[in-house]
């Protein structure tokens, strides 16, 4: 019985270092198949993370996208409502231009129509300064018929020239000219007084006269008034204070022709 289990220790002695062998080999391979898990592992978390990377930027790109598409959106909503805008003055340009070409083609006729009764305002009127006012008339006219001159400048020379007509009746002037008296043509001094009183006065002062509008002439002032138009040339001249004079006025008058002209 001794020597079965002496044999038996024996035996397990001898079988020690091989257990131990394949143990430690064991092991070994135990520990090189962990480290190939780990290998692996760490590999799949690299492949992972770099997926996510990815997805990452992916996600990054497709929000920058849908940025860039809502400002798009914006943008071009606000072309629409400035291509509308730019279709409805366009519009607004077609009836503009529509309605000048038939303003133009009513506006010549009344513009002749205002001329006329420019001109035949000035034949009615106090006779001062006569060739100027007949030749603007006359340059009214032929300005009329210019293809180089737009309808808008002629409209504006037209009411120019009755503006200076209405100035007339506001202002006090004297100037100098030709007179055709009994004696013949001589040279004097009128005063004009606003266009209710027109006087004149020879040079030498010994001759002095005034327009009656009814008889349409003229005819003389007695010496009385010589100061008087002496002191109103001075006026009119600004070489004197403005101030109260003495003169033969006819009763006020509406200025002949032009009303017809304004109504």
């Amino acid at each position: 019985m001794k020597s079965t289990a002496f044999s038996l220790l024996l035996f397990l002695l001898a079988a020690m270092p091989v257990v131990a062998q394949d143990a430690n080999e064991n092991i070994d391979a135990a520990l090189d198949r962990g480290e190939q898990r780990v290998d692996a592992s760490r590999t799949a978390q690299e492949r992972i993370d770099a997926v996510n990377a990815r997805t990452r930027d992916k996600i990054a790109e497709y929000r920058d996208l849908e940025k860039q598409i809502a400002g798009l959106d914006v943008y071009v909503r606000q072309l629409r409502l400035q291509l509308e805008n730019q279709d409805a003055e366009i519009a607004a340009l077609h009836e503009s231009i529509d309605n000048v070409t038939l303003i133009e083609r009513q506006i010549t006729p009344l513009m002749l129509k205002m001329i006329d009764a420019l001109g035949q305002h000035v034949k009615l009127d106090v006779p001062f300064l006569p060739e100027e006012r007949a030749a603007r008339v006359e340059r009214l006219r032929a300005m009329i018929s210019r293809s180089d001159v737009s309808v808008a400048e002629k409209f504006r020379a037209v009411f120019d020239a009755y503006q200076t007509e209405l100035e007339y009746g506001r202002t006090i002037e004297a100037y100098r000219g030709m007179l055709e008296l009994a004696d013949g043509a001589r040279e004097v001094d009128f005063l004009r007084v606003g266009r209710i009183g027109l006087y004149y006065m020879s040079l030498d002062g010994s001759l002095l006269g005034a327009w009656n509008r009814e008889a349409r002439r003229w005819e003389p002032l007695s010496n009385d008034y010589r100061s008087y138009i002496n002191e109103g040339l001075g006026i009119a001249r600004e070489q004197a204070a403005p101030d109260l004079i003495r003169l033969p006025l006819p009763a006020p008058q509406p200025a002949p022709g032009l009303e017809r002209a304004t109504s």
